[in-house]
Parts: structure tokens; sequence; C-alpha cells
């Protein structure tokens, strides 16, 4: 991918997350004012909403940035987000014309409160990054039955919570729920004591669909990628889990990073999924390079104290890609929606270090996690912040998330007690 040099000076900084190659959406506002559509470009917001009522931005006869979220741009599929992404690079290019009067509406990214950049139609939640599932089947099943039957033939997942989708910034409540230890005989309302993150990549769906969709047709109605903390009580999730999976479990919240990477941004950065122990049935089979090379680590900051950097990946880990996610989610004819969001589950790697979730890092609790502080964790405690960061690497260059950033904060009193 060639390096593109932007008359904003900030976006040309090798350091930069937003330089003229990536120009991820997001929604913003400025003190007191309504939240609007804006761009990223180096250390600035661009007020695209403003950008397009002057009449210098746009696609078609309709406006796509007046409503303070993505989905009027993300229904009109491909073609339009090639169009719309050609005239914001045009008119953030050095040497543009329209230079003086997009200064104008530019703002610090310091002075910009975010918020949720698309309207969330639907989530799932998968199960496919191999090392993770390994993981976790180990411990609960023993290294023999780590993995289900049907693992590595179809991407797992399961239907969860649109309305718990948070952007990054917003604290997570500790949860309560039914807990049950071995030991007891009966269950106990109580919160959750062993609550946990998960690192994970979210792929958001642009225009509709209504019946299956083949891998290629998938790929290219995915409208961008966003980092997703999946947060997950782990103790609710062991009562309950059986027979029909995670529930309350993951009811809490998931937090997503504050801007939309497009597909577009991150094409030059494409890889294959892993060598396939099984060959895929043909609607789910790879037709090339359908993952991507995104650097991806987790920080832990105890209250009043630093953070400290618990796991580093690689998107590049999953076994199974968004667009395969998104093909088998419609094979039984299941639509698809304009801002569904599909988590890839949680992101590991083959070493400890690139573990991402506590449950992994701290092998079910038995192997407690030493941060910089000098405090332990096993799972996470009130007051605790967890940050996710990505980005891909160009030449000169890199393509950023932006942090996706979440604090727990303690369980309120009991919600039943009269």
């Amino acid at each position: 991918m060639t390096y593109l040099k932007s008359w904003v000076d900030s976006a040309n900084s090798a350091s930069t997350n937003f330089p003229l190659n990536n120009l991820p959406y997001g929604v913003f506002s400025i003190g007191n004012e309504a939240p609007r559509c804006g761009v990223a470009i180096g250390s600035h917001v661009l007020d695209v909403a403003a950008v397009e009522s002057l009449g210098l931005l746009g696609v078609g006869d309709s406006p796509v940035c007046q409503d303070a979220c993505w989905n009027p741009l993300m229904e009109l599929g491909k073609q339009s987000w090639t169009l719309f992404r050609e005239s914001l690079t045009a008119l953030l290019s050095d040497g543009s014309a329209e230079q003086a009067q997009l200064e104008k509406h530019l703002y610090p990214l310091a002075d910009a409160q975010m918020h949720m950049p698309f309207t969330v139609t639907e989530f799932t939640d998968f199960y496919a990054g191999r090392h993770h599932a390994t993981n976790v089947g180990t411990m609960f099943r023993g290294a023999e039955n780590a993995l289900p039957p049907n693992w590595l033939h179809i991407p797992i997942g399961y239907n969860g919570r649109a309305s718990s989708v948070v952007v990054s910034g917003t604290d997570v409540r500790r949860p309560w729920g039914q807990l049950k230890g071995p030991d007891q005989e009966l269950p106990a309302f109580l919160p959750s004591r062993r609550f946990d993150l998960e690192l994970e990549m979210g792929a958001i769906v642009g225009p509709a669909s209504n019946g299956p969709v083949s891998v290629d047709e998938a790929d290219a109605m995915i409208f961008g990628y966003v980092l997703l903390n999946d947060w997950s009580a782990r103790d609710i999730q062991a009562w309950e889990y059986q027979p029909l999976g995670p529930f309350q479990a993951k009811a809490t919240a998931t937090t997503i990073s504050p801007w939309i990477v497009t597909s577009a941004a991150l094409e030059g950065f494409r890889v294959s999924t892993p060598e396939r122990e099984f060959e895929l049935l043909p609607h789910l089979k790879d037709t090339g390079p359908m993952l991507y090379d995104i650097d991806l680590t987790v920080t832990l900051a105890p209250q009043d104290k630093p953070a400290t950097t618990i796991a580093s990946t690689n998107y590049r880990e999953m076994y199974y890609s968004a667009a395969q996610q998104l093909a088998h989610h419609s094979s039984s004819g299941c639509p698809m929606r304009t801002g569904d969001l599909l988590g890839s589950g949680t992101i590991s790697g083959p070493e400890k270090s690139m573990r991402g979730s506590l449950l992994e890092l701290s092998w079910g609790g038995k192997e407690p996690l030493t941060l910089d502080s000098g405090e332990t964790r096993t799972f996470l405690e009130d007051g605790d912040t967890l940050t996710l960061h990505g980005h891909a690497q160009g030449d000169g260059f890199r393509i950023g998330f932006g942090d996706c950033v979440g604090t727990l904060v303690p369980a309120l009193d009991d919600p039943y007690a009269r």
C-alpha cells in the first residue's frame, strides 16, 4: 500500500494511528454540541456532516452523514463506500484546493467526546480462535477432548445482546448472577467473582441480505472492523451454559473501539487463514487471503496504578475469517441486516503471553498473573481498567483503531433486596 500525504501535518507522522491511508469513521461531539459523524485524520477529527452540508462530499442524491451514525452509508454497499472514500482522500490530500474550507471543520481529537459510531442491529459472538478454544477445552475437558467434533468444520457462534454493546470509555458494572461452586448443593445469587475480558475484533455488516451468501459476497458486505472486548462472567457461565451456551454471562457489556476502520483501509494487510486439518465444505472454503495482519495488545491498570501489558497477539491467529463467519451465519437463510456486529471470538496465540483472556492467562485461576505494580490477578478486580490496542503496520505508517477502554466498577447492592 502506497503511503499517502495529507495537508493535515499530524497525519504524516509515522506513529499516528490515523494517517490519510486510514480515514476511520466515528461519531463525536465537542462540548455541549450535538453528536455528528466525523473522520479521524492525524490528531484531529473532521466534521464530515458539516462538509457534506457544504456540498463538498457525498454519494448519490441523499445525504449519508447527517444522522449521527454511519448506517446510512453502510447500507449502500461497496461501490458507494469506494466513491465516498475517494472523495474524502482527495479533500484531505496534500495540495487539495478545499483545504481552507475544511480547516474550519477540524477539531482536536483531545477535545472530542466519542459516541457509538453505528446503530447495532444484532450481535453475534463466535468461538473461532483455535488457540483459545484449545486452551479452554483443555482446562475443562482435557487435552484429548479440547475441541468439540464440529469445531474444525464450522465457526461456532451464539446470538448475543445488541442492547449491551457500548462505546469505549463506558464503565462496566460487575454483574450479579447465579453462582454454584463444585462443593455447593444449590446456587446463590451473588456478584460475579470471576469476571474477565475477551480480546476480539468486531466485523460490521453493511448491506442487508436475505438468504445464503457466499464467502466472497460476505467479504464484500463487511463495512469495517472495530476492536471488541466481550466481557465475560466465567462463574455465571459455568452454571448456566449447559445445554444452550452463554446467556447472562455475556449480557453485561460488550465494549467496542470508537472508530470503524474500513475494509478498504485494511486491504493491503490481508493474510491467509491457517492450514486446514479438514477441508471445509464448499460454502465455507477460503477463496483467498481472508484475515488481516493486525497487531493486538491488552493492558490492565489497577485503580490509580500504572498499566501492565498482559497479552500481545495478532488477528491472523484466527482459524475462521469474518467473511466465513458471516457466510455461515447466513447459510440457513438467516437474513443479515445493516449494523449487524460479528465478534471474532477470543484471539489468542500459541504462547502464554499471547492469550487474550485472564481465564487462559491464569489457567482458570490456578496461575495468578503478576502485574508491574506487584499485584496479582486471576480475574478482574473492581477499579481495573482494560485497554485493547490494535494497528496494522505499513511501510512508514500504521492503520490504527483507537483504544478500546473499559473500567470495571463495583456491583450494585442486591437489586432484589427489599
